[in-house]
């Protein structure tokens, strides 16, 4: 083993904290007088505590010693993705934990948030692997946990100073993901407020030069064939990218009938209420690429751009009626008829107002690029950071 940084050292989580495991839960914990909010695993995403909604159950006189929550406390995930972590605030000030969390409690020697940062560095490294038993989900028991080994400086100044120094560039993060999110949001108020000075007195099969057609979806290869499918991810809020590609199986060719063009206008058909319905333009991604079942391909004619016709099915009006339309048993799984789609109202205006309505967005999605390029750059730096303040060898 190299030698540790001058100043710093290694210690074991059992000596560093007090560990306990949550409550286990059971029927009897559900009914009766003394109940109260407790957190769970789904609770704790990383560097955050979800609260919309906490549920209780009974909790004595000890149990309540025993698991209650004070400010400063860690909560870490034991089972399925072990080891995500968020800090206890004193959001409430009367609540408890259940026992697929561990309660990290400092004893002084480290400070909360420095371990909130190591656990996010520790778990992107897969520093945990070792420690974590494989059952059907995997576990992070508490005794392999007290052996796992942290590094950081004795003196709690220099752990507070790259506390400080991460935590401004999360503060430069979050800032650049609310404007993001407000060029979005000003981009989507301009497309609903350009395109309702339209007539809407045309449908989505007007547009179609030809049927409208549900896409293939053969069993994916592990090997490559010189054929990609797409995946229903592909299409996202922000239109296509290609983020989820699969290998088609050699039966599949080129000459295939649910072969993508350059421009081809593609629709989801199936997905969750809040997604069903997405639309994006598919670009060429290299190779040949086929579209899936649960997608639909639309190819307009040349007085139609594809780009207008994807901004008309983004747009609020229409999101709203496609999910209107939406049917399924399950939220989760939704889908939306050839008819329904066919029948989706949609403004055709001429070649002159589709290009002037595109103008005005393409200047807000640079707007966005840029920001999302410059988020990009800030996260990649702050990983590089993280990384070189933690790794303790010199």
């Amino acid at each position: 083993m190299r030698e540790l940084r001058s100043g710093w050292t290694l210690t074991r989580v059992g000596d560093l904290f007090d560990m306990q495991i949550g409550k286990k839960l059971n029927k009897e914990a559900s009914t009766g007088l003394e109940q109260h909010e407790y957190v769970t695993n789904k609770d704790v995403q990383w560097n955050r505590v979800h609260f919309k909604k906490l549920n209780r159950m009974n909790f004595n006189a000890a149990e309540r010693e025993r698991f209650r929550l004070i400010p400063g406390d860690l909560l870490v995930t034991e089972g399925g993705e072990v080891g995500r972590t968020a800090i206890w605030e004193g959001q409430r000030t009367d609540c408890y934990f259940q026992m697929s969390l561990h309660r990290l409690r400092t004893r002084g020697a480290i400070e909360p948030r420095y371990m909130l940062h190591y656990m996010a560095y520790a778990a992107r490294h897969g520093l945990f692997v070792d420690g974590v038993s494989q059952t059907s989900i995997a576990h992070l028991p508490q005794d392999k946990f007290a052996e796992h080994l942290v590094a950081h400086p004795v003196e709690l100044g220099e752990q507070r100073r790259i506390v400080e120094v991460i935590e401004t560039l999360s503060e430069q993060e979050r800032a650049i993901e609310a404007s993001i999110e407000k060029l979005k949001a000003t981009k989507s108020g301009a497309s609903d407020g350009l395109l309702d000075g339209f007539a809407w007195d045309c449908t989505l099969a007007d547009a179609a030069d030809g049927a409208i057609r549900n896409g293939f979806s053969p069993v994916e290869s592990e090997e490559w064939t010189g054929v990609r499918m797409l995946g229903l991810g592909c299409l996202t809020p922000s239109g296509f990218e290609p983020v989820q590609l699969k290998n088609a199986p050699s039966s599949v060719t080129a000459s295939h009938s649910a072969l993508l063009r350059d421009g081809d206008l593609l629709m989801s058909r199936a997905n969750t209420r809040e997604l069903v319905g997405l639309a994006g333009v598919y670009r060429q991604v290299g190779v040949p690429c086929i579209y899936p079942d649960l997608m639909m391909r639309v190819r307009p004619p040349k007085v139609y751009s594809a780009e207008f016709l994807a901004a008309v099915l983004m747009s609020t009006r229409t999101r709203r009626y496609v999910r209107s339309m939406a049917q399924g048993t399950s939220e989760s799984m939704v889908k939306i008829s050839a008819t329904t789609v066919r029948g989706i109202p949609v403004p055709l205006p001429g070649r002159e107002e589709q290009a002037r309505v595109l103008a005005a967005l393409a200047s807000l999605s640079r707007q966005v690029n840029a920001e999302t390029e410059e988020l990009a750059k800030l996260r990649s730096l702050k990983r590089g950071l993280v990384d070189d303040l933690f790794a303790w060898a010199a």
